[in-house]
């Protein structure tokens, strides 16, 4: 009896290991279909019709303002080593992987603002970003996709080099320009000082009325109006006191989030005075608004601006 309890033993350890073994056997095969069904540039390239002529000069403009740009800010740093047209965009397919491709966490992405390099980095989505931010900016990414690319749209890849080596980025384009690419779309360049212009810019007549506007600009690397945010106070007045007070805010951004708020914080007296709250980023990152602090908040990674405070106005 000992000696069958002793079999019994064995065999039930061995029934454990047997199954163990199939287990990582399991394990290792779906491991390796993993790896073989990540989708690549290749898998992309068949659902894409195949494209005879250059890419168009708008395009190759934009790329090499975009250049020019990358110089000016960050010297030798980063720079465009050169392109590989992939093809055009034909099947609701090739919409879906390309949406895959640009958020995958190896893909390489650049965000910040040129014009203030503390806020510049450049790596791949999944080192930059992690936890909450990770899943904000695949979805931002993924949501830019459905509404921006469609079939018809051309792709290549833009070949970077740096000092760890070369990358690649997928850059989305048609005939009027460069639509996205994760480096070119997700680094912007703003002035952070903003622009001023007032009602006594130029002359010194007396009006019953005066305004002070104050925006920021958002360009992309080729130099053109991505975005803006600002806001406008005016002032009524009589002499030296004021009668009334008005404020009006906007922001807007391509391929972006933009958010603004203002509020009148004293409309009569001795002067008229507003609160503004104003905000705008890249798709990989959020904003938000919190109307009992009245201001903007930005979370995430990616390019952005914010402008909380408040401004008065003298007769």
């Amino acid at each position: 009896m000992k000696k069958l309890v002793t079999a019994f033993k064995f065999l039930a350890v061995l029934s454990v290991l047997t199954l163990n073994s199939c287990s990582d056997e399991n394990n290792e095969i779906t491991q390796q279909e993993t790896v073989q069904a990540k989708i690549t540039t290749a898998d992309l390239q068949k659902e894409t019709i195949s494209l005879t002529q250059a890419v168009p000069g708008t395009v190759q403009a934009q790329l090499d303002e975009s250049q020019k740009s990358l110089e000016k800010y960050l010297k030798n740093d980063l720079q465009i080593a050169g392109m590989r047209v992939i093809g055009q965009i034909s099947t609701q397919k090739g919409i879906d992987i390309s949406k895959s491709l640009i958020s995958d966490k190896d893909q390489f992405i650049a965000i910040g603002n040129l014009t203030d390099l503390s806020t510049v980095k450049l790596g791949r989505i999944g080192d930059l970003y992690v936890g909450d931010d990770l899943n904000i900016a695949q979805t931002g990414l993924k949501e830019m996709v459905t509404e921006e690319i469609k079939t018809g749209t051309n792709v290549m890849e833009v070949i970077w080099s740096n000092k760890n080596g070369r990358f690649t980025s997928l850059c989305f384009y048609n005939d009027s320009g460069i639509i996205w690419d994760n480096v070119l779309g997700g680094l912007v360049m703003i002035d952070t000082r903003g622009t001023v212009e007032n009602s006594n810019t130029g002359t010194a007549a007396k009006v019953s009325s005066k305004w002070y506007k104050e925006w920021w600009t958002a360009k992309w690397l080729w130099g053109s109006k991505r975005g803006e945010m600002g806001y406008q106070i005016t002032i009524y007045y009589s002499g030296s006191t004021v009668s009334n007070t008005d404020v009006n805010d906007w922001s807007n951004i391509s391929l972006g989030k933009a958010k603004s708020e203002s509020k009148v914080t004293k409309r009569t007296g001795a002067y008229g005075q507003c609160q503004y709250a104003l905000g705008l980023c890249t798709p990989t990152g959020s904003l938000s608004f919190n109307a009992s602090k009245f201001s903007v908040s930005f979370s995430g990674l990616g390019s952005n601006m914010v402008a909380n405070g408040t401004k008065s106005l003298y007769p």
